[in-house]
C-alpha cells in the first residue's frame, strides 16, 4: 500500500505543468516531501518519511482499527482544502480501509468553516495603564455540509439484554450500516467555548448471520424478541441537538470537555422501533505539564485531517517533550421510549472490552459484553510518555447497564482495571495495548488503533 501512494504521489504532478492547479501543487509538494523524506533508508530519516506517508496532504496511508473483533484496517485517504474568500474554509476528505476479516469502511464528509473577522477599534485620548486582554481560544462556526460513511462489519458479538446475561451465552452477527447526513457546531459564548450544536442523518443497517465462529450465530441462539430489531432492520431519520462547553482554567492546567445531548430516533416505516436518547457526557483532563496536549478532537479537520489550524495544514510534530496527564469521565446514556416502542439491539449502547466505536470501557470483560438501552460510565486514567512518543498509561472503570431509565443508579456497578502502552506520535491515530482485570470474568488484552488522525474530528457514532 505505501508503495502505491507513494508512485501516486510521484507521477500526479508530472500532468500539471504551465497552469497549475492547486490541487497539483498539493501533489507536488507532498512528491518533494516524499523525495526529501523517503529516498534513502536510515533509522533517522524513518519517522520523517513515515509523517509523510500516513498524515501528509492530498493523499496518504488510512489505518486503525475498524471496529473491536474486525481488525486492523489500512487503505488510502485523500484530503482536500481550498479557501474560496476571507470568511469561509471548505475541507473534503474521502477515505477508505479494509481488514484481513473482510470488514470495511468508506466515507466522503465536506466541512465549511466560518472565519469571523474582528473589527479593530483604534482608542485615543488615554496613556498609562494597560487594557485588559480579551484572548481565549475561538471557536468557529463549524458545519458538515456532507457527511456518507458506509461499513460492513463480519464479526460482532450479542449476549442478550441487561446486566444480567451469562458470558456463555455469546452469539455473532454481521451489520452493514450507512449514515448520511449534515450537523453544524456554532460557538455562543466564547469565555467559555460554549457551541451549540444540531444534527440530521439518515441511517440504514442491515443484520445478518455470521456463521463458522467460535459461538453460534444470533439468529440460533436468539429470535426478535430477545433481540429487538434481528428480524427487521427499517430505515431511520435521526436528529439530535445539544450543548458543548469546552474551556480551560488554571492557566490551562483544568480542561473541561462537556456536553449534553438529546437525538431522535424515527422510523417511518417501523414506527414502534422510534426512540429517544438522552446524553450527558463530562470530560475532564488534568494535565501535569503546560506542554501536555489536549485530548479534544478539532472539529474544523475532516477525520483523516490533523492540521493544527486552519490556515496551518502541516500535522504536529513527534515530540521529545514529557507529557502526562490524569483524567476523569462521567458519561450517561438514557433512552427514552415510548409506550409499546421497543429500542433495536443494534442500536443499543454497550460496556465491556470495547464499544463499536472503539471506545474502551470495563476493559476485563469481552467486547460488547452488557447491552441495554441505557447505561452509566464513571472512569479515571492516567498517562505518561516514557521515552519520545511512547507512554504508559493505567484506567479504571465503574458501570452498569439497565433495561429501564429506573434501573440507571450508583449500585452495583461493574468495576475493571487498565494498564498498558500508548503510543503518540505528532499526528498518527493513538494506539493502545492494555491489559485489563478486575471483573468476575477473567481478564482481556486490547490492541486498538484509533479510528481518526490525532486532532482530526470524531466520525459518525454507528448507534
Amino acid at each position: 500500500m505505501s508503495r502505491t501512494v507513494l508512485i501516486l504521489c510521484l507521477l500526479l504532478p508530472g500532468y500539471v505543468h504551465a497552469q497549475e492547479s492547486r490541487l497539483g501543487a498539493d501533489f507536488r509538494g507532498e512528491s518533494q516531501r516524499l523525495a526529501s523524506n523517503c529516498s534513502g533508508f536510515s533509522f533517522k530519516s524513518l519517522g520523517g518519511c513515515a509523517v509523510v506517508l500516513f498524515t501528509d496532504h492530498p493523499v496518504h496511508i488510512a489505518a486503525g482499527s475498524i471496529a473491536p473483533q474486525n481488525g486492523f484496517g489500512s487503505g488510502a485517504a485523500f484530503l482536500y482544502h481550498w479557501t474560496p474568500n476571507e470568511s469561509w474554509r471548505l475541507n473534503w476528505d474521502v477515505d477508505g480501509v479494509a481488514s484481513p476479516n473482510g470488514s470495511w469502511r468508506t466515507g466522503a464528509y465536506m466541512t465549511a468553516v466560518r472565519t469571523r473577522r474582528h473589527r479593530i477599534i483604534v482608542r485615543t485620548g488615554r496613556s498609562g495603564g494597560t487594557l485588559k486582554s480579551n484572548l481565549a481560544i475561538e471557536e468557529y462556526p463549524v458545519f458538515h455540509l456532507f457527511t456518507t460513511q458506509a461499513m460492513t462489519l463480519n464479526k460482532l458479538s450479542y449476549f442478550g439484554l441487561g446486566p444480567n446475561t451469562d458470558d456463555t451465552a455469546r452469539s455473532y452477527f454481521g451489520m452493514r450500516e450507512i449514515i448520511t447526513g449534515t450537523d453544524a457546531t456554532w460557538p455562543i459564548w466564547r469565555k467559555f467555548n460554549v457551541s451549540l450544536y444540531g444534527e440530521a442523518n439518515g441511517r440504514f443497517v442491515n443484520i445478518r448471520p455470521a456463521y463458522g465462529q467460535s459461538s453460534p450465530s444470533i439468529n440460533q441462539l436468539y429470535t426478535d424478541a430477545s433481540a429487538p430489531g434481528l428480524a427487521s432492520q427499517p430505515a431511520f431519520a435521526q436528529f439530535g441537538e445539544g450543548i458543548r462547553i469546552r474551556p480551560e482554567f488554571a492557566n490551562g492546567y483544568v480542561r473541561l470537555n462537556y456536553s449534553v445531548t438529546l437525538q431522535e430516533y424515527v422510523s417511518p416505516g417501523a414506527s414502534k422501533f422510534s426512540f429517544q436518547r438522552f446524553t450527558v457526557d463530562l470530560g475532564h483532563q488534568f494535565p501535569l505539564y503546560k506542554k501536555t496536549r489536549s485530548t479534544l478532537t478539532k472539529n474544523f479537520n475532516g477525520p483523516d485531517d490533523c492540521s493544527e489550524s486552519l490556515g496551518e495544514h502541516s500535522c504536529p510534530a513527534i515530540t521529545q517533550n514529557l507529557e502526562g496527564s490524569f483524567g476523569i469521565r462521567f458519561l450517561m446514556n438514557e433512552s427514552i421510549v415510548p409506550n409499546r416502542h421497543i429500542v433495536p439491539f443494534y442500536f443499543q449502547p454497550t460496556l465491556g472490552g470495547s464499544d463499536i466505536n472503539g471506545n474502551p470501557t470495563l476493559g476485563s470483560y469481552q467486547d460488547y459484553r452488557f447491552r441495554a438501552p441505557n447505561t452509566l460510565l464513571i472512569g479515571a486514567s492516567f498517562e505518561h510518555s516514557i521515552y519520545g512518543p511512547l507512554g504508559i498509561t493505567a484506567m479504571v472503570d465503574e458501570g452498569k447497564v439497565g433495561l429501564t431509565r429506573g434501573d440507571i443508579d450508583f449500585t452495583h456497578l461493574q468495576h475493571s482495571y487498565s494498564v498498558g502502552l500508548t503510543l503518540r506520535a505528532g499526528g498518527f491515530p493513538q494506539v493502545w495495548l492494555l491489559y485489563s482485570w478486575g471483573g468476575h470474568e477473567g481478564t482481556h488484552t486490547t490492541a486498538m488503533m484509533n479510528t481518526s488522525v490525532l486532532g482530526g474530528s470524531p466520525r459518525p457514532s454507528l448507534y
